[in-house]
């Protein structure tokens, strides 16, 4: 699948679940499937490999590293409060291809988020005989400005609207996305989306109720360190070069210099340099992804610059917190 980083989607391969036999656990099994997936996808020019990890320790062998968060939101529909609603609502067939284009165009502005295909698609979208889904757009149906798709849970004490995936793209669809929300509030106590760490959503609520669930942070591992860097978006307006020097333990291609020449939003990658930002594969990928600034990374021991490069590498990733709604 892809991943949208500075507006551009990048190549990226999700590890889905890795898993040993527990006859030969404690054998270094695990990180040798790891490993070997790695050098499959970089032998395949794949540029990205995300998952969530079920430990840390064994994918920061492999060169993985926190990149992102995924937030699980919760809210009392009561809280809510009723709001104007500014746009029509319509019921929508459960179909990808309805929520396709509205989709993208969040996506692309969204630094983390999915270019999704289709297996991703189907799964959101699966429906059964234990649990209904449900999908309502927001504005005109030839060209929604917002879409919800959900789902109805029912607890012990409690019914939850459980949002799949939601898209919001203007003003007004942001306040009717609230207002329908909040008129459930006769049936559905309570409210759970995913968003990002600190979402914007949450502005427009008339006072602090609504609450995180759970904050989990995914992995990234620069599978191939030039056609990262060139494939990715870069701010508009900046121009600058930026001078890497990378250690890998297990890409030897990803070793050594690299000089990054940044113009028109576009990163061009040539060997050599002068090596002013030094860093490991593990310590590129929060760099990249925009997770932690430079100066954090440097007091966090993982990167060492010269001011002039921390600048550089400052302004080059910049951006909103990378944040991903999808699970695989």
């Amino acid at each position: 699948m892809g991943q949208w980083w500075g507006n551009q989607s990048v190549p990226m391969t999700g590890i889905a679940a890795v898993g040993v036999a527990p006859e030969y656990r404690g054998s270094g099994t695990a990180i040798a499937l790891v490993q070997h997936t790695i050098r499959e996808l970089h032998a395949q020019g794949i540029p990205l490999s995300v998952l969530y990890p079920a430990t840390q320790r064994l994918y920061r062998k492999a060169g993985y590293e926190q990149a992102g968060t995924s937030c699980g939101w919760e809210i009392a529909t009561a809280a809510i409060q009723p709001q104007t609603r500014l746009l029509p609502i319509h019921a929508l067939p459960i179909d990808a291809e309805t929520f396709l284009a509205p989709y993208q165009q969040q996506a692309r502005l969204t630094n983390g988020a999915l270019d999704r295909p289709i297996a991703i698609w189907r799964e959101l979208l699966k429906t059964d005989e234990k649990q209904s889904v449900f999908a309502y757009g927001f504005g005109a149906i030839e060209q929604l400005q917002g879409y919800v798709i959900f789902s109805q849970d029912r607890t012990d004490d409690s019914v939850i609207l459980q949002i799949r995936d939601w898209v919001v793209l203007t003003p007004a669809a942001a306040q009717t996305f609230w207002t329908f929300l909040a008129d459930h509030r006769s049936q559905i106590e309570k409210v759970h989306w995913k968003g990002a760490a600190i979402d914007p959503l949450t502005l427009l609520l008339p006072e602090q109720a609504a609450h995180p669930r759970f904050i989990e942070r995914w992995m990234m591992r620069v599978v191939d360190v030039p056609r990262a860097l060139s494939k990715r978006g870069y701010p508009f307006g900046v121009e600058t070069e930026l001078h890497f020097e990378i250690q890998d333990d297990l890409i030897p291609e990803n070793n050594g210099r690299f000089v990054l020449s940044v113009a028109n939003q576009q990163g061009e990658i040539t060997k050599g340099g002068r090596g002013d930002l030094k860093l490991d594969i593990r310590g590129l990928v929060p760099l990249y992804t925009g997770l932690f600034t430079p100066q954090q990374l440097q007091l966090a021991g993982t990167l060492e610059a010269t001011e002039t490069a921390q600048l550089a590498a400052t302004q080059l990733f910049a951006g909103s917190s990378p944040w991903m709604l999808d699970f695989f």
